[in-house]
Order: structure tokens, then sequence, then C-alpha cells
């Protein structure tokens, strides 16, 4: 099962292996290779999050996420968003970017592209990594989940949701007490995390108020006649139309809030745009694969402990993103630290499955 739905990812990494060796030979085939792995092993935890809001959409907007939103992904966050950063934040038309950036310059001489994109990495970090953390604060404080995985910790933080907005709260003082230690930057650190926290809560918020919608139409439909349920990938009542919509918005900015770390780390390997795009790219497929057959397999339910695993990793990436305003951190950790966050969910889930076994329970994915 996993190597069919790895197919698809299969082919565009000899498709994009091909065009590396064509356009920069043997360099570009062993760069675009690094760069691949990089982006998968950055993204695993996406993935699972991917998974469990794809198990509420319905077939048809499944289908726009593997199409549209993997050219989003490719084009818009891989290769586009680094060209936009540089172009308005050097004041340059987006011709001279582009002219810029083919220059391969080394990232580190002032004025090259690489040089122009790492200056404007606090803006990034603080933006992305505000969204993540309030994606994982979100999880910390939710009173309604059955299982802790990290005991103490999570039972703690499910009775202090009781207090309203509590996630928003801690967020907001993470943020200011943060940007208080770069007193260069603070107003822009302040103004990129304020942005990223009010994206969240609008698209996370529409998904809500439509989600709600959709549900009393489902109820109101199913009091009236026993009519067919909407038929979802993992799910009874799947979301459709606008509910769907801000869904699938809310995958798209969470896969941006990841590829930020990836994008910029990537200009430590290279500074060549199009072999940025074309390794990150294809390993965006594979993240794309992974998240379609966890679905498939029902993974989150059957691993209990996954989703927990990868919403701490979410955690740690979103506390390293604020870091690296200030010190540089190497990919390797960032991408060794999601990974094991990954496996030890996986042994959890493992031992208590094991535990468990033949017993009856009720979890929340």
């Amino acid at each position: 099962m996993l190597l069919k739905t790895l197919r698809w990812s299969f082919l565009f990494t000899v498709i994009g292996l091909i065009v590396a060796f064509l356009y920069d030979g043997i360099t570009g085939v062993t760069v675009t290779a690094i760069l691949i792995v990089l982006e998968v092993s950055l993204s695993f935890d996406n993935a699972v999050v991917n998974a469990k809001v794809l198990n509420r959409m319905s077939e048809f907007w499944v289908r726009i996420f593997l199409t549209v939103g993997i050219v989003i992904a490719v084009f818009g966050m891989r290769l586009l968003f680094p060209l936009v950063v540089v172009f308005v934040t050097a004041d340059l038309s987006p011709v001279d970017a582009w002219q810029l950036a083919l220059e391969k310059g080394n990232p580190e001489e002032p004025g090259t592209y690489g040089y122009i994109l790492n200056e404007a990495h606090p803006l990034i970090a603080a933006f992305g990594g505000m969204f993540l953390l309030m994606i994982f604060l979100d999880f910390l404080f939710d009173e309604e989940k059955d299982l802790h995985w990290v005991g103490p910790i999570e039972r703690a933080m499910s009775k202090a949701a009781a207090f309203p907005a509590v996630s928003s709260l801690v967020a907001l003082v993470w943020l200011f007490t943060f940007s208080r230690i770069f007193h260069e930057e603070a107003n822009d650190i302040l103004l990129a995390g304020v942005f990223g926290m009010i994206l969240y809560l609008a698209v996370n918020g529409l998904g809500d108020f439509f989600d709600g919608g959709l549900e009393d139409e489902l109820e109101e439909g199913e009091e009236a006649a026993d009519g067919p349920k909407s038929a979802g990938v993992g799910s009874a009542v799947a979301a459709t139309g606008k509910a769907a919509f801000s869904l699938f918005l809310y995958l798209e900015l969470l896969d941006a809030s990841f590829s930020f770390d990836g994008v910029i780390g990537a200009f430590a390997i290279t500074s060549d745009p199009i072999i940025i795009a074309l390794g990150l790219g294809v390993g965006a497929f594979y993240v794309r694969s992974i998240t379609i057959y966890l679905v498939h397999q029902g993974t989150l339910s059957e691993y209990v402990f996954l989703e927990h695993g990868a919403h701490w990793a979410i955690g740690a990436l979103a506390l390293l993103l604020f870091i690296s305003v200030g010190p540089e951190i190497p990919e390797v950790i960032t991408g060794l630290i999601g990974v094991a966050f990954i496996l030890l969910a996986l042994w959890s889930s493992f031992r208590y499955n094991k535990e468990h076994r033949g017993e009856e329970h009720v979890v929340h994915v």
C-alpha cells in the first residue's frame, strides 16, 4: 500500500533529478537529492497533522489538495515566495529579483539573493513561528483529549483550558517577551508575529464557523429523511463547500509555515532557486503521499499518540524558528527533533496498544 501511494512521488523524483542533471549536471543531481531528504525529514510531522485535517474532507477536496495544493506548495512556496521576499525587502522589480537569483552569488555576500533572503529571516521566522505555536498551544490547551502522552504537562494544560482564550494569551506573552530579547528588531518581530497569529485565528475561525454550519445542516437533513451522508476519506461526515475550503486554506498556511525553515535552510546548501524549487518541491510530493497513506490506513486511530508527537514536534519547530532569529540553527537539528518526537510517539503507541489489547477506547483524532 505504501509503495502504491508513493508511486507519483517516485515518478516526480525521477523527473526532478533528470531536470537537475540537464540544468546543472551531477552537482545539480546531488544537491537536489540532499534537499529532497531535507524537506521530508523536516516535514514528516506536517504530514501527520495534515492527515488529521484531511480525514475530515470529502474526496473532491482531497483531490484539490493533491493537485492545486501541490502546485501552490511547489511553485508558490518553494519558488515564488523567496522571490517575493527578495524584491519586496530589497526594493527590486520582480524581473531584477529573478535575474539576481540566477546569478548564484555567495549567500554571505551583501546584495546577493541568498543574503537578502537571510536578512528577512527574522520576519519570516516570527510569522511562521507564531502560526505553528498557535497550533501547538491549541492542541495542548484542549480539555476534550481522552489520552495524554506527556501526562503531567498535558493534564495540567487541559485543566488550564477552562481559562478563556488561554492559548492566545500565552502566545502573545511569549511573543512580547521574545521580541524584547532582540531590541534591534523588536517592532518588526512583534508585527510579523501578530500577523501570523491573526492569520491563524482567521482561518481556524472560518473553519470552525463553516464546519459548525455543515454539521447543523447534516443533522437537520438526517431528521427530515434518511438520505445518504456526505462520504469522506476517513470520516462519516466530511467537510464540503465553504467548510472544506477553509480547511484547505488552513492546510496551505500550515504547509507554508513548515516551509519557511526549509526554504531558508536550503540557502545554506545552494543559492540556486531552480535547484531549491526542484529539491524542496519533490520533497513536498513525498509529504503529500505520506499524508494520504496515513489517512487511508487509519494510522492516527491505530497509533494513538502519533498526533501528540506531531504536535510536540510542531511546538519544538516553533521554538526553534524563534530562536533562529539570533544564532543559526543547523537544519539537521530541526529535522532530527521532529523525527525523534514521531518515533517516540510511535513507540508509546505500540506500548499502549500492547497493554490495552482487547480493550475498547475512544480517541478523538
